[in-house]
């Protein structure tokens, strides 16, 4: 495991909830705020830590002085769209050098496989390439809302990802809007995958409009 994000280990829920939002969206892909306003919206709730996620993109992370943060500290982030079986999966990066060539050739090549549903859905991207080349990139795999996940024996499913490199999974999750209805699992039966697997543990709110609080 990398000793960059061994910080994680320490962290529990409240700690999320008052300090860490490792899961938002800016206008470079399907959410609403600039990268800044993300940043000082975070600022202004308490954040110390957070992640810009957008989907299958790093492009907010060319809009954003990483020097001048407003003394939030940011952990660079992607959320690629990707299958493993027939089950689609969202697989956040952490911690990723954003000027990795394998990992901007895996990015979506324009807005549409960002922000549009219909194509972000008929992606061909594989797990564990997607897995591999966030390892290579020099960051941490983290299976985003497992909750969510149409697999049958998530257990199962996440330790044939771990198999490939996988290395954490979003425990502190919301589930708001449409994810808190199409639930597959528990939150309590992701929080035990983690620990027996001994997978790193993140949370964040996947805010997509202008409130970034739990």
């Amino acid at each position: 495991m990398h000793n960059k994000f061994k910080y994680l280990k320490n962290l529990k829920k409240a700690d999320f909830i008052k300090e860490n939002n490792l899961h938002i969206h800016t206008k470079f892909s399907d959410g609403i705020l600039s990268p800044q306003e993300a940043i000082d919206r975070a600022k202004s709730i308490g954040f110390r830590t957070i992640s810009i996620t957008d989907h299958n993109t790093i492009e907010a992370y060319n809009h954003i002085d990483l020097l001048n943060t407003n003394g939030v500290d940011i952990i660079s982030g992607i959320e690629f769209d990707c299958w493993h079986a027939g089950v689609l999966l969202h697989i956040i990066g952490y911690g990723i050098d954003l000027h990795n060539q394998e990992l901007q050739n895996l990015c979506a090549k324009n807005l549409n496989g960002t922000s549009l549903d219909i194509v972000r859905f008929f992606n061909n991207r594989k797990a564990k390439d997607v897995i591999k080349t966030i390892k290579n990139a020099g960051g941490i795999a983290v299976l985003a809302h497992p909750a969510c996940c149409w697999a049958i024996n998530l257990k199962h499913l996440v330790k044939i990802l771990a198999k490939e490199g996988l290395e954490g999974i979003e425990v502190y999750y919301p589930y708001k809007r449409h994810r808190g209805i199409i639930k597959f699992h528990t939150v309590n039966a992701v929080q035990k995958i983690a620990n027996d697997l001994n997978l790193y543990i993140t949370g964040g709110t996947d805010c997509h409009d202008t409130d970034l609080s739990w």
